[in-house]
């Protein structure tokens, strides 16, 4: 881990040096959290227990509601956490977990997408084929890749960051460990490293990126040859995904395309994919699509009526 190595704990500087603003967004993140976990649970359980687990693209929301709830519980409690404590200490060994464990379930989500994204792909431009293509075996090797893919992508910037020396000072001008702010405090030249990390998060997110827009673009184009009741539920479908997509891999973008620099704003564009979009995802999933209403209100409207029973 380097000779030169040391630090032992990291001070995270957080949002705000101001008690009323760390109060308020102690409060604010208490609410988005709760809002994630009653989310995320309510569309994984009404997958599950209902007929939707038997599609692929209700498999692959599944998952995306679950690797949601890990993604932001291993920022979100430790921030709200922060946000209270005079001391906002994170040791070494929870600093390089954080930062491992934050991009595998980052990267697992970014991939899962792009399952979502090829799943519409194929219902829409070749409906025919779509059993033959999304079958149960094609559906859980997309699955296993994203988990790969997860795991590659975390792996990589763990061993960049784990065998720096670090020797002072310790402060990290974030509210978690992220990789751009730990290499501001290596001593040694990280630009290498840095570049590294561009080709690692920047160029692997904007290829993605890219090649769903693509994909969507290529549903639209096909879409306009259909009726206007599969048009609409092509497009409404869609319309949710291509939301979810911008909303996350815009301030990816922004944070990791560019040289090893943090800036100011870094924080504010990172709140949006490890906190806002996981909370939004189940408003944007469930509220456009008819087939997740029903199931929503098949299985908790059945568990209210069995109690009434009871």
């Amino acid at each position: 881990m380097g000779n030169k190595n040391n630090v032992t704990e990291f001070i995270l500087l957080g949002l705000s040096k101001n008690k009323q603003v760390q109060i308020l967004c102690f409060l604010f993140f208490l609410l988005c959290y709760l809002v994630i976990w009653l989310g995320n649970v309510v569309i994984m359980v009404s997958i599950t227990r209902s007929q939707l687990m038997g599609q692929p693209m209700y498999l692959f929301l599944n998952y995306l509601a679950f690797s949601d709830l890990f993604y932001t519980s291993t920022v979100t409690p430790k921030l709200m956490a922060d946000l209270l404590a005079e001391r906002k200490v994170i040791s070494y060994a929870n600093c390089m977990a954080q930062l491992f464990t934050t991009h595998f379930f980052g990267g697992v989500e970014v991939f899962v997408l792009a399952g979502m994204a090829y799943d519409r792909y194929v219902a829409i431009c070749k409906p025919l084929h779509y059993a033959i293509i999304m079958n149960k075996q094609r559906c859980n090797l997309i699955l296993i890749a994203s988990c790969a893919g997860g795991l590659v992508h975390s792996l990589g910037l763990f061993l960049l960051t784990i065998f720096l020396p670090f020797c002072g000072p310790n402060e990290i001008d974030h509210y978690f460990c992220d990789v751009y702010p730990l290499l501001k405090l290596a001593c040694v030249d990280t630009q290498k490293i840095g570049f590294l990390v561009i080709a690692n998060s920047g160029v692997m997110g904007l290829v993605i990126f890219v090649v769903l827009m693509a994909s969507y673009f290529m549903i639209l184009y096909n879409v306009r040859l259909y009726s206007a009741e599969s048009r609409h539920k092509a497009l409404s479908t869609c319309s949710s995904h291509v939301t979810v997509v911008i909303l996350f891999f815009a301030p990816v973008i922004f944070v990791y395309i560019r040289p090893a620099t943090t800036l100011p704003e870094d924080k504010v564009f990172t709140l949006f994919y490890t906190i806002i979009v996981p909370m939004l995802n189940p408003l944007i999933y469930t509220l456009r699509n008819m087939e997740m209403k029903k199931a929503i209100r098949k299985v908790w409207c059945n568990k209210k009526s069995e109690k009434r029973k009871l």
